[in-house]
């Protein structure tokens, strides 16, 4: 083996389990998920030159420590790789890491293995920017489209985009892309807000907020809903009265609803003339959401979903099906970027608009890169298309993203933004970081190991 090679060994995977306290002012509350506190499973990934790669996976507070023993379960197929080798042949090696002759069984490609999966293939993404010394939107656009392919598994996706369409649509993404990259670098990638809308909030606080993202430029809104019926009227009222009809709202449910509930509740908030309903009902129920589709058509509200969808093949079914207008990709729910890939693809042959989830600890971070890259080098607009944001988190990364006049600003540090700082880490890190052990001393969370 040659020094090079050497040097670019994986010698660690190492996993730490950071949570933040949002659950204290009811922040990222929603009719689901009523005390949430943004957490992820961090993951590093370290050469025998030093070089790291950092990647994550979201996730809620409790379970978290679930995903970190994935992560070191599944760590051995990474550790004493000589990481160029996976990256030549990146989608034998997701292969390899989804197909896990017994981990295996705890999915298949969905659930905690994936979310797993998902931080340790963010993390080679990550390193592989910093390796090329390119933001990994940079990255993949300048990918030759042969080789973009070469990443992605097709494996379950065929029927609804082979490789050779993919190819294609890669070839034509080529035309223009220069002059989409300068665009970009000019004007970034436009965003919407959900801050201004948690369940939990108070009138005066949606109020206070609203006015504020309005003046920060914001021209879209999302809400969420589905707890009670008064309540959401009364929100979505506020919110109209604010923002005025010029602008966009969108409304949440977060999976509360039964298919008919869905369908009759949103015909009483139709009157606030929503762009969407995201995730209505269950997130496995592609045929539910077809129903929903079609019945709110007529109203001219569509269907959104994805941040909860597990794979690229319950994606490909919600599109074949119509159940979505807005897919919904979402960076650490499947398994990383190789697979996020073939759902971009499958949008852009079906003729589906990719609006990403964002907001939770790191996710405004990486899928800023995922929709920069669509635009440059896939679908080559951004017409009808947004990117979440939600103003959580970022100050705990070295590489932030930037928001300037409600669009996400194109990042030009190498990697994938997934960095986060040292003393973010010291503090966060559950249950011994120095927050936590404030916070247990204060009685406001309970110490795990009393």
């Amino acid at each position: 083996m040659s020094s090079t090679e050497e040097n670019l060994k994986v010698v660690a995977v190492e996993v730490r389990d950071i949570r933040f306290p949002t659950s204290l002012q009811s922040d990222g509350s929603d009719a689901m998920h009523t005390d949430p506190d943004y957490s992820c499973a961090y993951v590093t990934i370290r050469l025998a030159s030093g070089l790291e790669g950092n990647g994550l996976t979201f996730t809620n507070g409790r379970g978290t420590e679930i995903v970190v023993q994935a992560v070191k379960s599944l760590s051995y197929i990474v550790v004493g790789k000589i990481v160029t080798d996976i990256y030549k042949d990146f989608a034998t090696f997701w292969r390899s890491v989804t197909s896990e002759g017994q981990i295996r069984w705890i999915g298949p490609e969905k659930g905690v293995t994936h979310l797993a999966t998902a931080a340790i293939i963010n993390a080679l993404w990550d390193l592989w920017g910093k390796l090329v010394k390119k933001p990994v939107w940079h990255l993949l656009a300048d990918l030759e489209p042969e080789v973009l392919l070469s990443v992605i598994d097709f494996r379950y996706v065929t029927n609804c985009v082979t490789k050779a369409e993919a190819l294609q649509l890669l070839k034509q993404g080529q035309v223009g892309k220069e002059e989409r990259i300068k665009k970009l670098l000019q004007t970034g990638y436009p965003c919407y807000t959900t801050q201004a809308g948690w369940l939990g909030y108070p009138d005066e606080k949606i109020r206070e907020l609203a006015q504020k993202y309005l003046d920060m430029g914001y021209t879209v809104f999302k809400v969420k809903v589905g707890k009670n019926l008064q309540d959401d009227i009364k929100r979505c009222k506020l919110l109209r009265e604010i923002i005025g009809y010029d602008r966009t709202l969108m409304v949440d449910a977060n999976q509360v609803w039964e298919v008919q509930e869905a369908i009759d509740w949103m015909k009483e908030l139709a009157q606030f003339k929503p762009l969407w309903i995201e995730e209505p009902t269950s997130p496995d129920d592609v045929l539910g959401h077809a129903e929903i589709a079609r019945a709110l058509k007529p109203l001219g509200i569509a269907v959104a979903t994805g941040e909860m969808c597990c794979n690229r093949v319950l994606f490909k079914q919600f599109m074949q099906a119509q159940a979505l207008e807005y897919c919904q990709i979402d960076s650490a729910r499947i398994g990383g970027i190789n697979e996020i890939l073939s759902v971009y693809l499958m949008a852009k042959k079906l003729g589906v608009k990719v609006c990403p989830h964002a907001g939770g600890v790191g996710l405004c971070e990486m899928v800023q890169h995922l929709q920069m890259w669509d635009f440059v080098a896939l679908s080559g607009t951004s017409e009808g298309r947004v990117v979440e944001f939600v103003d959580q988190q970022h100050e705990h990364f070295v590489n932030p993203c930037i928001i300037k006049n409600a669009h996400y600003t194109a990042p030009s540090a190498p990697g994938y933004s997934t960095t986060m700082k040292p003393e973010s880490i010291a503090a966060y890190e559950y249950p011994n970081g120095s927050e936590w052990q404030s916070l247990f001393a204060k009685g406001l969370f309970q110490d795990p190991k009393k």
